[in-house]
């Protein structure tokens, strides 16, 4: 099988590189096995950890909204939006706060402190803050294999997501 290969496109300018699959695929076992030093997840950038939290998050809401018997991909969509939009994430990283151990609290900080050059086209920059700290949260939950933790966090949501729901159709 074939261990590399060398990527298409001229890669903003620069030399194509190639890809050792065998080295990614040995940095996923990492992560899925817990294997990754925590002083290694300390260094990520929170960017990254917001990356991984965004699609972990999305997945999650996914799954919630058809074990709900969300069936229909337009509808799904819709529903989904309003759990992941920035405002929303704002407003739950907000209310769970308070029960987040100081380690939790650093890397929302970390997160909501990250510079960015995107600028939220639905959002106030605030919540656009708060939820890349919420994502980067979420990252860093994932990728240190703390996955109790991450579904202890998660299972609140959508009970706030109630309490929530209606607060932000009121601004």
């Amino acid at each position: 099988m074939e261990e590399s290969i060398e990527t298409v496109g001229d890669n903003n300018g620069k030399d194509l590189n190639t890809v050792n699959f065998a080295d990614m695929i040995d940095k996923l076992n990492s992560i899925a096995h817990g294997n990754m030093k925590e002083i290694e997840m300390r260094m990520f950038n929170p960017a990254l950890l917001a990356y991984i939290g965004d699609a972990v998050y999305e997945l999650f809401i996914r799954t919630y909204l058809i074990g709900e018997g969300c069936l229909v991909a337009g509808e799904l969509h819709k529903r989904a939006i309003g759990f992941v939009e920035a405002k929303s994430q704002a407003r739950i990283v907000e209310k769970i706060f308070g029960l987040l151990t100081n380690e939790e609290k650093l890397v929302v900080k970390r997160g909501r402190n990250t510079k960015t050059s995107n600028t939220p086209k639905n959002a106030k920059i605030i919540e656009y803050k708060y939820a890349t700290g919420f994502e980067s949260l979420i990252g860093y939950l994932y990728l240190n294999n703390q996955i109790e933790r991450l579904i202890e966090i998660l299972k609140i949501i959508p009970t706030l997501y109630g309490m929530l729901y209606n607060k932000i159709q009121d601004i």
